[in-house]
């Protein structure tokens, strides 16, 4: 897995490289010394990890991955543990305590691999393209809770204002970001774009019904239903195979 280590601190990033020595399917391609320094060598070595601390100079660990289009996987290091474990209780990766110790280190590299190996359907030599596809994760940031999200589990976009309410599990938070932007990173064979207000993800649509002035009213599997607008409902209909 190509790897990059985030952290201001020179030492912490000298421990964990020596730790790493003993998992040879790590290859450590590049370090970061703060958010900017990161954002910069992940766009351009694409890794499928990073180590990344949350308390830095400048921005910190979250607010790099709020810049991301598309995150890696994530093992947080912090020496925070009270407020790094309630910001991330929603995730389903992994966070280490520094010191690090060998075996929780052992334990997060192992569950990286399973959700590695768990995506194993897009292969590892695919072109790098900014569009983002099903197969990707999000990182979602609402007030001190965030979340890794697969766009497969994310069913609807819906625009408030200046913000965006993602509609995953039971979860809706809210994220600083204009619908038209995000429009134009999805993949249109997963999500399509119904009105001004929603996006759909095409995979959730569980009914379809006509409706008023030519348009049409889709209910999605988490029980939302979304207007499909007369102009988008030609292209709708021609996309579900109507």
């Amino acid at each position: 897995m190509r790897t990059i280590i985030v952290d201001d601190e020179r030492l912490a990033r000298k421990e964990l490289n020596s730790l790493l020595e003993n998992y040879p399917e790590i290859e450590i391609v590049d370090e970061a010394i703060n958010a900017d320094d990161a954002f910069t060598k992940i766009n351009q070595h694409q890794p499928d990890l990073i180590f990344l601390d949350i308390q830095m100079p400048g921005k910190s660990g979250f607010e790099l991955l709020e810049q991301l289009d598309k995150v890696p996987h994530v093992i947080f290091t912090t020496a925070y543990d009270e407020f790094a474990i309630k910001a991330f209780d929603f995730n389903a990766l992994d966070y280490l305590l520094k010191p690090i110790q060998e075996e929780r280190l052992k334990d997060s590299i192992q569950k990286v691999q399973a959700l590695k190996e768990r995506r194993s359907d897009a292969p590892d030599d695919k072109p790098i393209t900014k569009t983002l596809t099903i197969n990707d994760q999000v990182f979602v940031k609402d007030g001190d809770k965030c979340w890794f999200v697969k766009l497969e589990d994310i069913r609807l976009f819906e625009s408030d204002g200046n913000y965006i309410k993602v509609y995953f599990n039971n979860f809706k938070p809210m994220i600083h970001k204009s619908l038209n932007a995000l429009d134009e990173r999805l993949d249109d064979r997963s999500f399509f774009r119904a009105s001004r207000k929603h996006i759909i993800n095409l995979s959730w649509v569980e009914n379809i019904e006509t409706w008023f002035n030519g348009g049409l009213l889709v209910q999605l599997r988490g029980g939302e239903k979304v207007e499909v607008s007369r102009r988008q409902a030609a292209r709708f209909k021609e996309k579900m195979s109507l």
